[in-house]
């Protein structure tokens, strides 16, 4: 699950970082990056699953938050992208 905690907190800290660089592009590149450790992380989760770490309740409410999270930085990867 340490793998899992790495992901998650690299969501939040790849936007921050991108947001300081102070470009355009930089943001929707690290933005890109925070995607990336959002599937990661679905991906720990389904696997935790699948090991019975996690029950299936525990499965759909983490990929329910995940999807949220998904569905928030696409949109606004497009705002930010947008020249």
């Amino acid at each position: 699950m340490s793998q899992a905690r790495r992901a998650a907190v690299s969501i939040p800290a790849n936007i921050a970082e991108g947001y300081g660089r102070g470009t355009r592009a930089a943001y929707v590149s690290f933005l890109r990056i925070a995607r990336g450790s959002l599937l990661e992380l679905e991906t720990h989760i389904e696997l935790a699953a699948r090991i019975e770490l996690l029950t299936d309740a525990e499965e759909t409410a983490l990929l329910s938050k995940t999807d949220e999270l998904g569905r928030m930085l696409h949109s606004l990867i497009s705002k930010v992208g947008k020249t």
